[in-house]
């Protein structure tokens, strides 16, 4: 049963999906679900109908229509979902619905990813993490999203253990031009080692910024140099090559076999 009461007059939605790449492996390896209008109208117009009042009930309905949309798209990926803390705090059992949904879409809840903005976790960060702790037991996942656009606080990921980060996209932004924003990015991606957190950069827009990305050992990618959100679909990947990659694929390789000797054309 629904934990919560459907939210009044909420605005007509949507989705669109684009990909979370593995460039190591070149594949796709997971969805996030990004809101959309009806007519592919951008986030910002949908969200600017919902009151305030009810934002964090949106949310939750949100949720629940993104995870059925990739249910009758056939997915078979993980699903990465917007998540507001505040909702989980305001309404301790709202992610049940995120739970139904999944069930009825049969995706298996280890598949449902939750991005919780870092700006929303900077405050109460034992309270969330109880509260989460549970849903956690059954296999949902947590992503910080936009890590690096509060404070950087790296004790986050100690206090919160999340599954995997989203570098802030302004720390992404031509950061193959050298500067403190470098310094931040590897100390972030170390720490993320020596803790088992999966980093994706998230905003990936050119080649140079990829490049850079891709030689601190970072290998989980998105933005639209990968591919642009695709309006209820899913759309396909485009994996480029770094200049260190491009030359390694066009070198020759040796073969094991004995070359057969020509033989002497007659004259």
């Amino acid at each position: 049963m629904s934990a919560e009461p459907h939210i009044p007059a909420e605005p007509a939605f949507s989705f669109a999906f684009q990909p979370i790449v593995d460039t190591v492996a070149r594949e796709i390896v997971a969805w996030e679900a990004l809101i959309r209008g009806m007519w592919d109208e951008p986030a910002w117009q949908v969200l600017n109908q919902v009151s305030p009042l009810h934002f964090h009930l949106f949310d939750q309905t949100a949720r629940s229509a993104a995870i059925a949309l990739a249910g009758r798209l056939g997915i078979d990926r993980p699903l990465h979902l917007n998540f507001l803390p505040q909702s989980l705090a305001s309404y301790p059992k709202s992610l049940l619905t995120t739970l139904e949904a999944a069930h009825e879409a049969g995706l298996p809840i280890g598949r449902i990813v939750l991005e919780a903005p870092e700006a929303e976790l900077v405050e109460d960060r034992a309270h969330f993490a109880g509260l989460l702790k549970e849903y956690r037991k059954l296999g949902l996942r947590l992503a910080i999203d936009d890590f690096g656009a509060a404070w950087a606080d790296l004790n986050i990921l100690a206090d919160l253990q999340p599954d995997q980060i989203k570098l802030d996209m302004r720390l992404i932004r031509s950061i193959e031009r050298p500067g403190t924003r470098q310094a931040i990015v590897r100390a972030i991606r170390l720490a993320c080692f020596e803790l088992n957190i999966d980093v994706i950069a998230e905003g990936v827009e050119t080649l140079a910024e990829y490049t850079w990305l891709a030689d601190q050992n970072i290998r989980h990618f998105q933005g639209y140099l990968f591919a642009r959100p695709a309006f209820e679909a899913f759309p396909p990947a485009h994996f480029p090559q770094t200049a260190e990659e491009a030359a390694t694929s066009a070198r020759p390789v040796a073969s094991s076999r004995p070359q057969p000797a020509r033989s002497k054309k007659r004259a």
